[in-house]
C-alpha cells in the first residue's frame, strides 16, 4: 500500500474511485432530494445553487439520480467481474494442472466463447434471458471469463515448470496443497491488475446494454438508463447526458489508472525496466 500511494497515477485513480464509492454509498441513504419525484414546472433547469447537476425532462433533480443509480452501475461492474474471476480461476487453474481432455475441453469452451466480441455476446444473452439488472451481471459475467481463463491457465503453465512445485510433487504434496500454497500465489499479481481494468470494461458493457434499453428498466437511475432517456433532449439541456457521461467516464478512467499502477508495481519486469532506465 505505500508503494501504491507514492504511484501518482494510481493514487489518483484510487482517490477518485473512493469518492465515487463513497457517493454511491451515501446516495443510498441520503439525496437532496428524491430521486424518483416528478416536478414538471421544474423540468430542464440547468445547473445552479438549487440543482447543482440541472433536472431532467420530468423536473427530477440529477445530481440525486446519479448519487442514487451509483449503486447500480458499480454492482454491474464489480458483481459481474466477481463472477468472472471465480469462474476463470477455477477452470483456468484446472485446466492448466490437470491437463489432457479437460485442459482441451476447457480451451475449446473459452475458445467458442471469445469468438465472439464481449459486448456482443453480453447482448445476446441479455436478449435471451430478459432486461434486468440481475440478468446485465451474469451477461457481462458470461462474457469475461475466458479473460481469466486464460491469464490463469498461463500463469498455471508457467509456475507448475519451476523446481519449488516439481519438489513439492516430488514430497508428495496433494494437487491442492501445491495449488493453494504455490501456485495461487504466483498467479495472483496478473489477476489483480487484471481484476481492476476488466471491471472498467464491464461497467461500460453494463451502461451500454442499460443505454440500449436491456438493463435497468425505467425510471431506475442507473448512468446509462439516463443516457438513453437523455438523448433526445440533448438540444434542450447539454448537461443531460453530459453529468452521467463524467460520473461514467470518471469511474472508468479511476479504475484503468488503479490497473495500471498495479501493474507497475506487480510486474517484476516492469520494475526491474524502471530500474534499469
Amino acid at each position: 500500500m505505500r508503494r501504491l500511494l507514492h504511484h501518482p497515477s494510481a493514487t489518483l485513480g484510487l482517490i477518485v474511485l473512493t469518492f465515487v464509492v463513497i457517493v454511491a454509498i451515501v446516495g443510498l441513504f441520503w439525496t437532496p432530494y428524491d430521486p424518483y419525484a416528478v416536478a414538471p414546472r421544474q423540468k430542464f433547469l440547468p445547473p445552479d445553487a438549487v440543482h447543482l447537476m440541472g433536472t431532467d425532462q420530468y423536473g427530477r433533480d440529477i445530481l440525486s439520480r446519479i448519487m442514487y443509480g451509483g449503486h447500480l452501475t458499480l454492482l454491474t461492474g464489480f458483481l459481474s467481474i466477481a463472477m468472472a474471476l471465480s469462474i476463470g480461476i477455477t477452470f483456468g487453474v484446472v485446466g492448466g494442472w490437470v491437463g489432457g481432455r479437460t485442459d482441451l475441453a476447457i480451451v475449446a469452451t473459452m475458445d467458442i466463447l471469445l469468438a465472439f466480441p464481449a459486448v456482443l455476446l453480453a447482448l445476446g444473452i441479455v436478449a435471451v434471458l430478459g432486461g434486468s439488472v440481475t440478468n446485465v451481471i451474469v451477461a457481462v459475467g458470461i462474457a469475461t471469463i475466458p479473460v481469466f481463463n486464460r491469464v490463469a491457465r498461463a500463469a498455471v503453465l508457467s509456475v507448475t515448470a519451476r523446481p519449488y512445485v516439481r519438489a513439492a510433487v516430488a514430497m508428495g504434496c496433494s494437487d491442492r496443497q501445491i495449488i493453494v500454497r504455490h501456485v495461487l500465489p504466483n498467479v495472483a499479481g496478473p489477476l489483480v491488475v487484471l481484476t481492476a481494468i476488466t471491471i472498467a470494461g464491464a461497467i461500460l458493457i453494463g451502461s451500454a446494454l442499460s443505454f440500449l434499453g436491456l438493463g435497468a428498466p425505467p425510471p431506475e437511475p442507473e448512468w446509462g438508463v439516463m443516457l438513453n432517456d437523455a438523448r433526445a433532449y440533448m438540444q434542450l439541456g447539454w448537461w443531460l447526458t453530459v453529468m452521467p457521461g463524467v460520473a461514467i467516464a470518471l469511474t472508468v478512467l479511476a479504475l484503468n489508472l488503479l490497473g495500471d499502477g498495479l501493474r507497475d508495481l506487480l510486474d517484476p519486469t516492469s520494475r526491474a525496466t524502471d530500474a534499469h532506465a
